[in-house]
This record gives C-alpha cells, sequence and structure tokens, in this order.
C-alpha cells in the first residue's frame, strides 16, 4: 500500500554547493588533508535544522570525469565533512560530468535537486538554493526557489557578473542563513 504524503508532511530544504560555500575552495579538491570547513559552517547548518530544513548538498564534482580523482576520494571528503559536522547534513547529490557532457544533474540543471526532491518528499516552495557561483543561482531560478550567493569562494567575483540578483547577497553562508530566517519567517 503507497502512502500519500500530504502537503503539512513536506519539510523544506536549503539546497547547499559544497566548495567555496560550506568548504574553502580548492580547486579540483581531491584530498581529505585539504579539506578546510569554514568556521562559520556549523553554527549556520545548526540554525538551519532548528528551524526545520533539510540541508542537501549538491555539488558539481568535474574532477571525476576529468579523471583528477575517483569517487572514492570525494565520497571520502563527504565522509569528512559528515564526521565533522555531525547529523547537520542530511545528504550529498554530485554530478561526476564534465561541464559539455551535456547531462540534466550538472548544475544549472535540476538532475541533483529534484532526485533529492523525490527521495525527501521537499517542499520546494519553502526552499532554497545559496552557493558561490552564477551557476548556483541560476539552478536555483531554473527550480522555481529562492537564492541566496555567498561572497566567499567565487562568490565576490560572481556578485559583479549576475545577469539577475539572487534573494540575498551576504558575506558567507551564516549571513544568508540569518536574513533567508526573516524572509521566510
Amino acid at each position: 500500500m503507497t502512502q500519500i504524503m500530504s502537503d503539512q508532511s513536506k519539510r523544506p530544504a536549503v539546497f547547499v554547493d559544497r566548495d567555496g560555500t560550506l568548504i574553502e575552495e580548492v580547486n579540483f579538491l581531491s584530498n581529505v588533508e585539504n579539506l578546510k570547513i569554514f568556521p562559520f559552517t556549523r553554527t549556520a547548518l545548526e540554525t538551519l535544522q532548528r528551524n526545520g530544513y533539510l540541508v542537501i548538498v549538491v555539488t558539481n564534482q568535474s574532477g571525476i570525469g576529468r579523471k583528477i580523482y575517483d569517487t572514492e576520494a570525494m565520497n571520502a571528503i563527504h565522509k569528512q565533512m559528515t564526521y565533522e559536522l555531525p547529523g547537520l547534513i542530511d545528504a550529498f547529490y554530485h554530478c561526476p560530468h564534465l561541464p559539455f557532457d551535456g547531462c540534466s544533474c550538472r548544475k544549472p540543471g535540476l538532475g541533483m535537486i529534484e532526485a533529492a526532491r523525490d527521495e525527501f518528499s521537499i517542499d520546494m516552495r519553502g526552499s532554497w538554493m545559496i552557493g558561490d557561483k552564477i551557476i548556483d543561482v541560476e539552478t536555483g531560478f531554473n527550480a522555481g526557489i529562492r537564492t541566496g550567493l555567498v561572497r566567499t569562494g567565487y562568490g565576490l567575483s560572481h556578485e559583479a557578473k549576475l545577469e539577475r540578483q539572487p534573494d540575498i547577497v551576504a558575506d558567507d553562508l551564516s549571513g544568508v542563513v540569518e536574513r533567508m530566517l526573516t524572509l521566510s519567517g
């Protein structure tokens, strides 16, 4: 028997980019030794959790497609992030494809967001996409959800190039989270 969930049972999510948003940007991060979680990440994720949001990491990882590192190396990084941020990330979704492979999962495509939405029964009307690149903001626009741009990672340089403004621009993830809660509240 299939149980149909009502809208009341759905939870909103914050889809968040990994590199440059949760952790320091390292071009093609391939080993745990180079992983550096921003000092504000834990507090921001705890705040999201307390306010009922799922935290779903959506990350393009073309280093796999380029054969710079493999899926196991990426999974080791995600395992370490889970260890350092216990219970604060609900899922990781990644796209291993190259930018011109034409896959639907690579941001700004919606494959990762749609997979998470279906797996977690997410309330998209209350959800957000936060990242440090134009492509992250475009992903949110494509999904029809609110967007936030952080100035960490590539954010500062990408802010000046935006053709369409996100709902929030802030210095870092904690700033976006603080402002999004006032907009969502």
